[in-house]
C-alpha cells in the first residue's frame, strides 16, 4: 500500500502544480498521512479511513481561506453594457449572422437572445456580451 499512497501523493502534487486551482492538494496531503500509516504497518481499512477523514477535514478547514484567495470576477467595459438599451441599426437575423446595434455611440454586432428577427430602428435591451457581439432582446 505504500506504493499506492506514494503514487496518490505524487499525482496529487503534479495535478495541483498543473492546474493551480486547489483541485488536489487536499488529496495529496491526506495521502501523506495514509503513507505514514502504511509505513507503520496499519491495516488497509485504517489507511483508507484516515485518507477519507483527512481529506474531508482539510477541505473543511481550508475552504474559507481558499474562498478568500479566489479572485472575484472583474467586469470589463463591454460587460458594463449589460442591462442598457441599444438601437438596432441593421436588422438582426441570427440565421444569417447579420445585425448591428449602437450603444453609447459604438456600433456592435448583435444577435437576438430568442432567435427572433429584430427590425432596424427598434430599441433593444442588452442581455449579455459574447466577445464582440451583443446578445439583445426586444424592449417590452
Amino acid at each position: 500500500m505504500m506504493a499506492v499512497w506514494a503514487f496518490v501523493l505524487i499525482a496529487g502534487i503534479v495535478v495541483e502544480l498543473a492546474t493551480v486551482q486547489f483541485v488536489s492538494i487536499w488529496f495529496a496531503a491526506a495521502s501523506l498521512a495514509s503513507l505514514l500509516m502504511a509505513g507503520f504497518g496499519a491495516p488497509v481499512w485504517a489507511q483508507l479511513a484516515v485518507f477519507v477523514a483527512a481529506t474531508a477535514l482539510l477541505l473543511l478547514i481550508t475552504r474559507p481561506v481558499v474562498r478568500r484567495l479566489r479572485r472575484d470576477y472583474v467586469r470589463t467595459n463591454a460587460d458594463m453594457n449589460i442591462g442598457k438599451t441599444a438601437v438596432v441599426t441593421e436588422k438582426v437575423v441570427n440565421s444569417l449572422s447579420k445585425g448591428r446595434a449602437t450603444v453609447g455611440g459604438v456600433s456592435w454586432m448583435a444577435v437576438s437572445l430568442d432567435g427572433s428577427e429584430i427590425e432596424s430602428g427598434e430599441v433593444v435591451v442588452i442581455k449579455d456580451v459574447d466577445g464582440a457581439k451583443l446578445i439583445v432582446a426586444k424592449e417590452n
